[in-house]
């Protein structure tokens, strides 16, 4: 008895203990978080573009979570294209698919880092509206036919722009898995080929007509880095009817692009038989 009566206390004072101990571990955890969203918005708001960019991005660590998505999403508007081109990247990242109307708005957006970046968003949720920027970098109109504005298409015109504009937006061209160094120097030359090409290889999954027909004229190209992207991306859309078309390019002065039509031909023409035999069934 004396035993049972001693023991009691004892208990009593161990759980006090451990709910104590619990509430303190989550009062700390909940102090933590606080601390932790006073140090993203205090960069989120700042004055400093840097530091705003630097806040916004790091909200892609944030999946699932409604501030964070809120925050991105207001960010959308800031005055410096490469805070809003954050927002973009960010809600593509978490695939905050109710973002989707703000960042089709973003298409539209004067700065092309900024449509780069919501377009990337975009496909990232399997939303086409995306393919429009793409189409527009290598065509330079938009496919209702109108021309892009001059502020539109600066940045493609400045190389300096365009390598940081390549790196950020990871929209950097490199046909096939080895090349010498020659052909890399080419690649990593500064003029817009190879965000054009980019852009290209980008319109290997639109279905739209139009894509292929600016596929096609794309592999007509000056640069070869662009004509090698254009065959490359009509191989992958796998429209049998284009194979006779691109032929003449297994032809070309440069082998690269001979190499890369080749390659598409022979794929074209297994998409047909296999076409073919699945119709003769």
């Amino acid at each position: 008895m004396s035993n049972s009566r001693t023991s009691r206390p004892a208990v009593f004072i161990l759980t006090i203990s451990v709910s104590l101990f619990a509430t303190d571990s989550f009062s700390r955890a909940e102090s933590g978080k606080e601390a932790a969203w006073k140090i993203i918005m205090s960069a989120a708001q700042s004055t400093s573009n840097g530091k705003r960019v630097l806040g916004i991005r790091v909200l892609g660590l944030l999946p699932g979570d409604h501030k964070a998505i809120e925050l991105a999403e207001s960010a959308l508007l800031d005055s410096k294209p490469d805070v809003r081109a954050a927002a973009a990247t960010v809600l593509g990242q978490v695939h905050s698919t109710a973002s989707i109307p703000k960042l089709k708005r973003a298409l539209s957006d004067k700065e092309i880092t900024v449509a780069l970046a919501a377009a990337h968003a975009l496909r990232e949720m399997d939303d086409k509206s995306g393919y429009e920027v793409y189409y527009a970098i290598l065509t330079g109109e938009r496919k209702s036919g109108e021309s892009l504005l001059a502020e539109e298409t600066a940045i493609l015109h400045e190389p300096k722009k365009m390598e940081t504009l390549a790196f950020e937006q990871g929209i950097g061209y490199v046909p096939f898995a080895s090349m010498g160094w020659n052909a890399l120097s080419v690649v990593l030359k500064n003029d817009s080929s190879r965000v054009r090409a980019a852009a290209a290889s980008m319109l290997a999954s639109d279905p739209d007509p139009a894509s292929a027909k600016a596929l096609m004229n794309a592999a007509q190209a000056k640069r070869w880095v662009l004509r090698v992207a254009a065959l490359e991306a009509i191989a992958k859309r796998g429209d049998p009817a284009l194979r006779f078309k691109i032929e003449p390019f297994m032809y070309d002065p440069k082998e690269e692009v001979r190499f890369a039509a080749a390659a598409a031909v022979l794929r074209l023409a297994d998409v047909a038989e296999a076409q073919e035999m699945k119709e003769a069934n």
